[in-house]
């Protein structure tokens, strides 16, 4: 009983309105390992847009979204989530506040489909919002094409299928911040496109999305905005259009690139030259 009021007594999040901060990083500085990984980092996570971390390999994506999530701890600067400084928050009301995909998914027990979707619901037990699991796990399970093999054993799946598990656990869980490490790595051209098109849809109901990616492609077709890492740093923040730009790309990448307007959409399409 003792447990139950305390969980009740969390501070549960409210919808943050179009535009406002979600998650802020200033001055940001993070070292592992005795190297730099991020260097005097400022971004700005807003509701109601996707934001891309773009970059080649090391540049410090992987790290900025752990930052941003509250899951690493900075040498200097300040992550603030939902106006608080992340390390402020209680790691019970911060898992009300943001859902975090990693880059691979693993389970040492062998947790059925639904149960791992349902796993995301936990850190609402307690609350009023907990009435809202079964139908929360339906329709993350529906979104992320998984509801078919709700049975099967996580397991027992292939890697795009764990991926595309992992994130309705993501979804279900309800969170207002979205991070999402690679989601499309390890799956087919339908099903990279269809997380593309849940992050859209969960901008537009009001959520900030930040995802990690490779694909320029894919960033520049759904992504609002999109921060250029190189070496740790911010190299260029901004809507794709502008941000794309084929010296700032071949510098960066190590390998010369075309950026061209897409026939029928506009889109930037970046393209190595060969």
């Amino acid at each position: 009983m003792r447990s139950l009021f305390r969980a009740r007594a969390r501070r549960l999040p409210t919808a943050p309105a179009l535009g406002a901060a979600a998650a802020e990083a200033r001055a940001l500085r993070v070292r592992l390992a005795g190297r730099t990984v991020l260097s005097e980092v400022d971004l700005t996570v807003t509701a109601g847009e996707v934001l891309a971390l773009v970059g080649p390999n090391g540049a410090g994506k992987s790290t900025l979204l752990a930052a941003l999530a509250g899951d690493l701890t900075a040498e200097s600067g300040e992550v603030r989530i939902d106006g608080r400084p992340a390390g402020a928050w209680p790691a019970a009301e911060l898992a009300l506040r943001r859902a975090v995909l990693p880059q691979s998914a693993e389970l040492s027990f062998p947790f059925a489909v639904e149960e791992v979707v349902r796993m995301g619901r936990a850190p609402w037990a307690g609350t009023a919002a907990a009435e809202a699991d079964d139908e929360a796990v339906r329709a993350a399970m529906a979104a992320a094409e998984v509801a078919g093999f709700a049975g099967r054993s996580f397991a027992a799946l292939s890697g795009g299928e764990r991926a595309r598990v992992a994130l309705a656990r993501v979804l279900a869980q309800r969170a207002a911040l979205l991070l999402l490490d690679e989601p499309t790595a390890a799956l087919d051209l339908r099903h990279q496109e269809l997380v593309l098109r849940i992050c859209r849809e969960r901008a537009a109901a009001g959520d900030a999305v930040v995802i990690v990616l490779h694909d320029l492609g894919l960033a520049g077709a759904y992504a609002d905005r999109v921060a250029v890492l190189h070496e740790g740093r911010i190299a260029a923040e901004g809507p794709p259009g502008r941000v794309f730009d084929p010296e700032l790309l071949s510098r960066v990448y190590s390998q010369p690139v075309e950026v061209i307007d897409h026939p029928r959409t506009g889109e930037p399409l970046v393209i190595p030259r060969r």
